[in-house]
């Protein structure tokens, strides 16, 4: 085949469609290992900073862009799409209001290509969406040109197992898992692949692909709302989770440690088991283990409000028109990602129940624009003495290593830690609550 000659020579135009956590560093993949790239996005503002050699992703340093800049070349004219020889599909997969997919931007990705379809190319979709996107969806969408998938161009699935920041794991350095539309198909995407990450995984069918990212998602969620719901169980029982779970995961085999927090939070463990379940539906099957964790999960925003209104109601006062302290917006530590973070929802029911709230996170200065919040409007306030004592809790969402816990506990009045973040620090203090 040509086009596996050209990408073994690293000839192949490699075509990225969405720019963003996941799309932004296969970019950089692929322009370190050789290949020319082109990055479409319908947000301007993107393309222009990534012409200048600007990150607007804060764990992605400028460097790393003004030196992909030679192979790599921005774009929000999508007429170019018919110049690449593979096209790889990383746009957001959402829920609706009603908990469902919402495919609006992989079906307007799909549409685009469409439009620039031409004999010969390579097809990719990363985007996590449930079993049977990829070679019903897609595929029809793209035959509609008159091209066959499979004979005219070809078709593959390789779900993003993307991990912000994660310092020991990056995009190269993670398997890959691949499935094709034909064994064609299979064998042009696995070649692309294998030019930039360590180990590709070929699999049955797109199916089997587009699964795989679902119960590797499906198997956190289940587990962090284990030990959810066993954390309000030791609340209740005055036991300290943390301490089990330390203990519990001594065990060399047969146990892995999940944590408990305020919710969860990013954008796959708290949508894509959802994906699943949607599914499910049409084959008349129910999916009790998956729907039992979302609920769990759901509810733990809801817990933490209520173990502040504890915390505060020990220190004589009322939840409402209290002045809260948030500590972290993004969804994790040490990241800018705000998408689905329980803080998110942890503030509107704390202003809800007419809490007066601010917040702090050293890597999120502006908070707003989130679709299911649109009342939430903030700024990010200096974490100063003044700040900290003025509260009347201090609320712990997400347990940035750039927090001073000693300074922070030192003037706080009072403590609600969602991360156990004080005692990993070694700060014991009865102005301290878990939760």
């Amino acid at each position: 085949m040509e086009l596996l000659k050209k990408i073994k020579s690293k000839k192949a135009n490699v075509g990225i469609i969405g720019l963003g956590y996941v799309g932004l560093p296969i970019v950089l993949e692929f322009s370190k290992t050789g290949f020319p790239v082109t990055g479409f996005d319908i947000d301007n503002r993107k393309v222009e900073s990534l012409k200048q050699g600007k990150s607007y992703i804060r764990y992605i340093p400028h460097a790393l862009i003004k030196q992909s800049l030679p192979l790599f070349t921005p774009t929000t004219d999508f007429s170019k799409l018919s110049d690449m020889d593979c096209i790889i599909l990383c746009v957001p997969t959402p829920l609706n209001k009603n908990r469902e997919p919402d495919m609006t931007y992989v079906f307007n990705s799909t549409k685009s290509v469409a439009q620039h379809l031409r004999r010969g190319q390579l097809i990719v979709l990363e985007s996590t969406t449930y079993p049977g996107t990829t070679d019903e969806d897609m595929r029809s969408i793209l035959e509609e040109t008159g091209l066959k998938a499979g004979k005219d161009f070809y078709l593959a699935y390789s779900p993003e197992r993307e991990d912000p920041n994660n310092k020991e794991f990056s995009t190269s350095s993670i398997p890959k898992v691949v499935g094709g539309y034909t064994k064609n198909c299979l064998a042009l995407a696995v070649a692309l692949y294998d030019s930039i990450v360590v180990k590709t995984v070929p699999v049955s069918s797109t199916r089997v692909a587009e699964t795989t990212k679902l119960l590797e998602n499906i198997y956190r969620a289940v587990n962090i709302a284990l030990v959810n719901e066993l954390k309000m169980l030791c609340d209740s029982m005055g036991m300290d989770v943390w301490e089990i779970i330390e203990a519990s995961k001594t065990k060399p085999f047969g146990f892995q440690a999940f944590y408990p927090g305020p919710g969860l939070g990013g954008h796959c463990i708290p949508i894509d088991p959802f994906y699943l379940t949607w599914k499910a539906r049409e084959y008349d099957c129910s999916t009790r283990f998956i729907e039992l964790a979302g609920e769990i999960n759901s509810s733990m925003p809801h817990y933490v409000v209520e173990r502040v209104q504890l915390a505060l109601n020990r220190i004589g006062k009322a939840l409402k028109d209290s002045h809260i302290l948030i500590l972290g917006m993004a969804y994790k530590k040490d990241v800018d990602d705000q998408r689905e973070s329980p803080s998110l929802r942890v503030i509107q029911l704390l202003k809800e129940r007419g809490a007066h709230v601010l917040y702090n996170d050293p890597h999120v200065p502006v908070c707003k624009g989130h679709r299911n919040y649109p009342d939430i409007n903030m700024k990010s306030v200096r974490l100063t003495e003044r700040v900290i004592r003025k509260a009347d809790l201090t609320l712990l969402l997400t347990d940035h290593t750039a927090y001073d816990y000693s300074f922070i506990e030192k003037h706080a009045q009072c403590i609600v830690d969602t991360r156990n973040a004080f005692q990993k620090n070694g700060i014991k203090s009865k102005k301290i609550s878990k939760a």
